[in-house]
């Protein structure tokens, strides 16, 4: 299983980015989904993640109402839509793919999310 993330970039505080993760060498359906930060100096933390069965999201509160999660498993690509975003969400986000939220099991490499004005 191999997940590629992009979508990262520089934003000014308020604004919105929208990450995309795609999965290749195996179906999308059957994994759990799910996003991981690391911010600089700090350890990396849990976003949110989507199960496979049902759709169920889970997010972290520091997120919660302000990022959304989503899947298009047709095209087995992943989604992070993320609003009003602030200073501290500054950070380098992982895709992460596993049997259920409970632990990722397959990382992507990272892409840079840069909150700033």
């Amino acid at each position: 299983v191999q997940l590629q993330a992009s979508g990262g970039g520089l934003v000014q505080p308020g604004g919105s980015l929208r990450l995309s993760c795609t999965v290749s060498g195996f179906t999308m359906a059957y994994l759990a989904m799910g996003w991981f930060r690391q911010a600089p100096g700090k350890e990396r933390e849990g976003v949110s993640c989507m199960t496979s069965t049902d759709g169920t999201t889970y997010y972290k509160d520091f997120v919660k109402g302000r990022f959304t999660i989503s899947r298009d498993n047709a095209n087995n690509t992943m989604y992070l839509q993320m609003n009003n975003l602030k200073p501290e969400d500054t950070a380098v986000y992982y895709c992460t793919a596993g049997p259920s939220c409970n632990g990722a099991e397959f990382w992507g490499q990272g892409t840079l999310v840069t909150v700033s004005s």
